[in-house]
């Protein structure tokens, strides 16, 4: 943090306050963490704070503040024209919703290969806690602190599906054995659900009450609960209790990066209303079969979602279409129409009546939503100079290396460095997430402040590119220790 004072006085005031740390507060801090640590036998001493005080207790919008999105690559095996019944949208969200069922199985039976680190054996295996958050489960707003419920998922076998701000609940597994229903199965209950969303009740699009202050979403849910008494809170079980969530967005067709990186990230001024952002995986398809996924980020991190996300996209549509077929002559699945449920739709005459205040409520979190996604903008840059193989050859970590880019983007964009949090895993410990890695150090700060403001003119002095490199091994050999 050194690099980062402002002045003499201020690098005095913090060395001193570190070696009064060293000498005190270090011996109490201990203290406190051993008798945590006696408090929590099962768990790790950090596990609570570090959920409520780091999530869940958070009161600003999931969106942008906390979600996180990712995008998939495109399907080649998709059809080149999408079929006149249904969108390419709607098969590839079958696709995908068929593969995670296969993951879904996998970490319900407890049968998913452990994971591990580690370049010799043995690894080191990783705390797996967080799967149990990923499928049937879902945020629940309260005031002041959040909560998280999970669900059986042998009792909830269904998905939920969001089409046109409407949202539906189907069937995609086999009730006794977990197993995938068939493709052509799903295919056709996805579309149902859009062909039921172009008709039926026109009702207030609710899901952009999960988009605004925590505390506001946790008004909005009593005011719901309260305005459709027991149906509401059997309608909001179902959804929470949902698999997970597949978001159709039939009035998205992106074409560039930036395009789809707003439909993946909030839904954009389009779309933000067909999500439900407390549920923990949505997986987002828009109607030209661009795929990827938001995650409701206070019970789980990057990585065992970027386990998910590998599976559900490694087999591609044709290869599910073929493996799935064989399963169809065993025949005696229900109806498209017989197996779609309208989550809401029984609840009309509650959430429009008179003197309902849901209307409202809807309107002034889609304003706050607006105002929101509008404040912020997403450009995504691809790099095609070289990447990890060649940063490896080099000799660097490729992760270390890019911080160090980064830093020296941020100094010449703003003429100083800036605190820099990287997330790092600590699930080699039980209940372990992620921990803070600090990038701006002194010997970051040293090659920063030689490389300059500017790209300068002496690249082609031998000895002036030896005293960068060795400045930029020397950092990127600090950010690995640390």
């Amino acid at each position: 943090a050194l690099p980062l004072a402002k002045s003499e006085e201020e690098k005095d005031t913090l060395i001193k306050a570190c070696e009064e740390f060293e000498s005190q507060a270090g011996e109490l801090q201990q203290r406190l963490i051993e008798r945590r640590d006696g408090e929590m036998k099962d768990s790790s001493w950090l596990q609570l704070w570090w959920n409520t005080l780091g999530y869940l207790q958070v009161r600003d919008p999931v969106v942008v503040n906390v979600s996180y999105f990712f995008q998939f690559s495109d399907d080649g095996s998709l059809p080149q024209v999408a079929p006149s019944t249904k969108s390419l949208g709607v098969l590839r969200a079958a696709s995908l919703l068929y593969s995670a069922a296969g993951f879904r199985q996998l970490v319900a039976s407890g049968d998913l290969p452990h994971e591990a680190i580690g370049r010799k054996e043995p690894k080191t295996p990783l705390c797996s806690a967080a799967y149990k958050y990923m499928f049937n489960a879902c945020r629940v707003p309260r005031k002041g602190e959040d909560s998280y419920k999970i669900y059986d998922p042998a009792l909830n076998t269904h998905a939920i599906v969001a089409v046109n701000g409407k949202f539906y609940s189907i069937d995609f597994v086999e009730k006794e054995s977990g197993e995938p229903l068939p493709l052509e199965v799903l295919e056709d209950r996805l579309q149902q659900c859009v062909e039921m969303s172009k008709s039926g009740p026109s009702l207030p699009m609710l899901g952009y009450l999960t988009s605004d202050d925590r505390d506001i979403c946790a008004d909005a849910r009593d005011s719901l609960l309260r305005a459709g008494g027991s149906k509401m809170e059997e309608a909001l079980k179902v959804l929470e209790s949902g698999a997970l969530m597949i978001c159709l967005d039939e009035n998205e067709e992106p074409t560039s990066k930036k395009q789809t990186s707003e439909v993946f990230w909030t839904g954009g001024l389009n779309s933000g209303h067909n999500r439900w952002f407390d549920k923990s995986i949505q997986i987002i398809c828009t109607k030209n079969g661009k795929a990827g996924m938001n995650g409701e980020h206070s019970m789980m991190d990057g990585m065992p979602v970027v386990n998910f996300c590998d599976y559900v996209t490694k087999t591609p549509y044709a290869e599910v279409s073929a493996h799935s077929n064989n399963k169809l002559s065993a025949g005696g699945y229900e109806s498209a129409a017989d197996n779609v449920k309208d989550i809401f739709g029984n609840l009309t005459t509650e959430l429009t009546a008179p003197g309902s205040n849901i209307s409202t409520l809807v309107e002034k979190s889609k304003a706050n939503f607006d105002k929101l996604i509008s404040a912020h903008e997403l450009q995504v840059q691809s790099f095609q100079g070289y990447g990890s193989s060649a940063i490896k050859k080099m000799g660097y970590s490729p992760d270390a290396f890019v911080q160090q880019a980064m830093q020296l983007a941020t100094y010449r964009l703003w003429g100083e460095q800036g605190g820099t949090y990287e997330a790092t895993q600590v699930r080699p410990f039980l209940h372990g997430r992620t921990e803070t890695t600090r990038t701006v150090s002194p010997a970051n700060s040293a090659f920063i402040k030689t490389m300059g403001l500017r790209p300068k003119r002496d690249e082609m002095d031998a000895s002036k590119r030896s005293e960068k490199l060795d400045l930029l091994k020397e950092a990127v050999t600090s950010h690995v220790k640390y």
